[in-house]
């Protein structure tokens, strides 16, 4: 059995040397194959006797067994430093940045109102809409405009071309028609804010033909100057984020309202900029008033039962005071580079929950 111990060392020591698959093979080849050292052992076993052939055959296939066993571990093994290798050759280097992609944002315009309906819909207000063209009469007649009234003529409001009737549609000037469709197809109590777009004759640093409007209607009985006053301080504390929000009426004259007045809030314009609730300047923020008993008569609700209040801001002016845009045509401008300035993104979307900005 000498000889089958010295094989047995010859063969591990060739599998132990092999540092490939092809010379691993080579290996199983001289060894297992049809003319292989071992193989060629079982050949021999022909020639003995039975008793013979019974300790060599048991001791020639023990051999095999070590060889098969030691050449699979082998295999297994080289198999596994290949792979190993190749994996390190294809990793993926992760700390390269990735290509950029462009992604949008929300516009300043439509956050500021998003914000604004929130804080609205917190009041209790619901949100209701009308068409940007209009007609005169829930434009102008309804509203207590005056026939001659400046708010008619071409240099304050885009007209239409004149219907066969002579009749003249136009681009609402405001979204106080929405507040009328209300009066007229609803019955009081009513509470609406009115937010989009509007369009009139302007264009510089803080007016733009086209700009966006909030305006708000309460109708019920008992209503006075003093629900006015609450509500509107309430929103603006809410909006720019402060308690410390100081306003206070000066008398205006809008035709929808009496009494009619603009509401300041007192603010501090040190350092270039508009800081709301500090210092002892003071800002013109917004219109509002009593709602005009002959605009409840136009609208089929008597004016000695009901009462009401109305409230109009601009979207994109309380924008630029609350994130510091200088221009308002900026908004305007198509500019990526302003957009990812002053954009937002569009899971931050405003709600009671998560906050406003």
């Amino acid at each position: 059995m000498t000889d089958l111990k010295t094989l047995e060392s010859d063969v591990l020591a060739q599998v132990a040397a092999a540092t490939d698959l092809v010379a691993l093979d080579a290996v199983r080849v001289a060894a297992l194959g049809k003319t292989g050292s071992i193989s060629g052992l079982l050949k021999t076993l022909g020639a003995m006797s039975p008793e013979e052939r019974k300790d060599r055959g048991a001791a020639i296939n023990a051999l095999r067994d070590v060889a098969s066993a030691a050449i699979a571990g082998k295999k297994a093994a080289l198999e596994a430093s290949e792979l190993d290798a190749r994996l390190a050759s294809e990793t993926l280097d992760l700390s390269l940045q990735p290509p950029y992609r462009r992604k949008g944002s929300v516009h300043p315009t439509m956050q500021t109102m998003d914000e604004m309906v929130a804080i609205f819909a917190e009041m209790g207000f619901a949100v209701a809409e009308g068409p940007d063209i209009e007609d005169d009469f829930h434009n102008f007649t309804a509203l207590n405009f005056p026939p001659k009234h400046p708010a008619r003529e071409m240099h304050d409001t885009f007209f239409f071309n004149p219907k066969e009737s002579g009749e003249r549609m136009l681009l609402r000037t405001h979204t106080s028609p929405v507040q009328v469709r209300t009066m007229v197809s609803q019955k009081p109590p009513i509470r609406i804010i009115a937010p989009g777009r509007t369009y009139r004759c302007d264009n510089d640093a803080t007016h733009t033909p086209v700009f966006h409007q909030v305006e708000g209607l309460v109708i019920d009985k008992g209503i006075h100057m003093g629900h006015l006053k609450w509500t509107l301080e309430t929103f603006l504390a809410r909006f720019f984020e402060t308690d410390a929000v100081t306003t206070q009426f000066r008398p205006h004259h809008f035709p929808f309202t009496e009494p009619s007045a603009e509401m300041d809030v007192q603010c501090d314009r040190s350092g270039g900029e508009i800081k709301i609730g500090q210092g002892t300047s003071w800002l013109e923020i917004l219109g509002c008033g009593m709602v005009h008993p002959n605009v409840l008569r136009a609208c089929g609700i008597d004016p000695d039962e009901y009462q009401g209040f109305a409230f109009g801001m601009g979207v994109d002016r309380l924008g630029m005071l609350k994130y510091g845009m200088p221009d308002l045509r900026d908004m305007w401008s198509s500019d990526s580079r302003w957009l990812a300035h002053y954009g937002f993104s569009a899971f931050a979307a405003p709600n009671a929950a998560s906050g406003l900005s």
